[in-house]
């Protein structure tokens, strides 16, 4: 049997998506979203009510995807559904994106409706991307391939937010009048953007097929599914000790990266020193990324993701008594070196015990576990910003997400589950 390279167009088109959907992760979410948030759609409001105001929305956005991710689940494992749900929650994302340069200054509550929109478009449409991957390529490739997908999104992501800000910093240049008039013309090229690259996948990519035919009856009958999910994964003890670790360390890390404009703003940092930062963290992530997948594809992603939840925890700590732009700026690059990684590492290592033959409904509840510890870190963040003025004592809430999904993950083994039902 001839060996397929582990370098090919199918392999090359799945990752694109990375490229075109972080640029609303990178811009949107961890960049220009919050920052416009606070400077512009709430401009005159206390700092925690910014806060809170986020994180009460991403919250939302993640239970709504919780809601929907097992019906998605059961489209998945049926054959040709995936790559249609992908593309047309894709284009509800990326449209709503596009919509947020409409709306005005003061108006935070129609700003949040579209956020909304995009972050459940951007998350759900992740489902099916996700599935593609044992499509695409070999099981002994995933944590090579899933870590070349993060590494192309974080290049990707800070090229259209290099643009944006050579934009901000000589916005004449460009024929803008002020940065508000660059920000709402960057939510639109992220919307084309997204749109424009994920091509490859639609047309590249190919996707398992089965017999099973999606009917209404098969939708409605899809939370009930929901309980025989739970009971099937309950099955492998693999499997649920890495969910339950994973739930735990993945909140913590999506909760930084949501938190870490708002939180450098709240700190009074400039809104040029926070942009030039996360664009700086993204471009050091993409080779850091990469050479994750490379070690991991020989030493295992366990290790990987274990150091990078040591990173989190120091840089958590340090954040706490953070006074000074430039330590801004060292943490956001630290942690643009593990971020990808570790989410990269935890899609491949959930691939490797997962069973092959129902990757759909696996890695819909492995989405909406995901989705639902995005939940929990907005929340606490929440009653966080409700409770004190002081921005730092968020973070001490994360050490024991990072800490706790850390020693469960030392019970994983990483190898195929056997069945013990």
């Amino acid at each position: 049997m001839t060996q397929r390279p582990l370098l090919n167009r199918k392999v090359l088109a799945w990752a694109f998506y990375d490229w075109a959907n972080s640029a609303f992760a990178l811009s949107v979410l961890a960049v220009l979203f919050p920052l416009f948030l606070g400077s512009y759609w709430s401009a005159g409001d206390p700092g925690a009510a910014v806060t809170a105001r986020l994180a009460w929305i991403t919250a939302a956005a993640s239970a709504v995807v919780c809601v929907i991710a097992p019906v998605f689940g059961t489209i998945a494992d049926a054959g040709g559904y995936r790559k249609r749900f992908l593309l047309l929650l894709a284009l509800m994302g990326a449209l709503a994106t596009a919509m947020l340069a409409t709306i005005g200054e003061g108006n935070w509550p129609w700003a949040l409706g579209l956020y909304l929109f995009a972050s459940v478009g951007f998350y759900s449409s992740t489902v099916f991307y996700d599935s593609l991957i044992i499509d695409v390529t070999e099981p002994r490739y995933y944590s090579f391939v899933s870590s070349l997908g993060f590494s192309l999104g974080y290049l990707g992501g800070a090229v259209l937010l290099g643009l944006h800000v050579w934009m901000l910093l000589t916005p004449g240049t460009f024929g803008f009048a002020t940065p508000d008039d660059v920000i709402r013309f960057a939510f639109v090229t992220v919307g084309i953007w997204w749109a424009i690259f994920m091509v490859p996948l639609m047309i590249f990519v190919p996707e398992r097929h089965s017999d099973r035919e999606v009917t209404r009856r098969v939708v409605r009958a899809a939370y009930r599914e929901l309980k025989s999910t739970i009971r099937k994964i309950g099955q492998y003890r693999n499997v649920v000790i890495f969910l339950i670790a994973y739930w735990f360390y993945i909140g913590g890390v999506f909760t930084v990266i949501f938190m870490a404009v708002n939180y450098g703003q709240r700190l009074g940092f400039s809104q040029q020193d926070l942009v030039i930062a996360l664009l700086i963290t993204n471009f050091a992530g993409f080779p850091a990324t990469f050479l994750y997948g490379m070690a991991a594809h020989r030493y295992g992603p366990k290790r990987g993701i274990y150091f990078a939840l040591l990173v989190y925890v120091a840089m958590s700590g340090w954040a706490i008594f953070m006074t000074d732009v430039k330590e801004f700026y060292i943490m956001a690059i630290v942690i643009g070196c593990v971020q990808g990684g570790v989410q990269g590492l935890s899609r491949s290592l959930y691939a490797s015990i997962i069973p092959p033959d129902q990757p759909g409904e696996f890695f819909g509840f492995y989405n909406m576990l995901t989705k639902f510890a995005h939940v929990l870190g907005p929340i606490l963040v929440g009653i966080a910003a409700t409770v004190s003025d002081e921005p730092k004592w968020v973070l001490l809430a994360l050490m024991p997400l990072f800490i706790g999904g850390g020693m469960l993950l030392g019970v994983v083994r990483e190898k195929r589950p056997v069945n013990v039902g």
